[in-house]
């Protein structure tokens, strides 16, 4: 007979708006943590991005986790493999791990879901972002040597910079 799988234990999460991590992001922009594996034994990490027109990610792919993005507000431009897709308000992608993929949002206001499984991709985010509680240093920003950094330490690969 055999044994049920072992899951990791996780408890009951409830938390309000004011108790979420909040980062600075690229170009100045807000990401919010909403769930991580310390939340979630290790199941899932949820994050809210609030982008706007030029936002984009760099080339990159995951090695740990697979990716959904639900697109709240807004509308732009995924890379995914060698395609090219337009996804709109309400628009959604799953990306399995390993597979190459990159966005550029064009509305000048975007709001976007992001959900990883397992977690683990709060620790790119915390090691490239910045928290905005924190005193924020002067000139700081998000580098493209801060994201390799941040992403080799989490087991993701920077392929490239933004296609387009």
């Amino acid at each position: 007979m055999s044994r049920p799988r072992e899951r990791p234990i996780s408890l009951a999460y409830i938390a309000q708006a004011a108790d979420h991590d909040r980062l600075e992001w690229i170009d100045g922009k807000e990401l919010q943590i909403l769930l991580d594996g310390s939340q979630t034994g290790n199941q899932v990490t949820v994050v809210r991005s609030r982008l706007g027109a030029g936002s984009a990610s760099p080339l990159h792919l995951h090695r740990n986790e697979d990716e959904m993005f639900v697109v709240l507000k807004g509308h732009g431009t995924f890379w995914v493999g060698e395609e090219q897709h337009e996804v709109g308000e309400g628009g959604v992608l799953f990306l399995p791990r390993d597979v190459p993929h990159a966005y550029r949002f064009d509305a000048p206001e975007v709001d976007l879901l992001t959900i990883c499984t397992p977690s683990g991709m709060e620790g790119f985010f915390r090691g490239a972002g910045r928290r905005v509680t924190d005193p924020r240093p002067d000139g700081w920003q998000i580098t493209m040597a801060a994201l390799a950094a941040a992403a080799a330490a989490g087991g993701q690969e920077i392929l490239g910079p933004p296609p387009g």
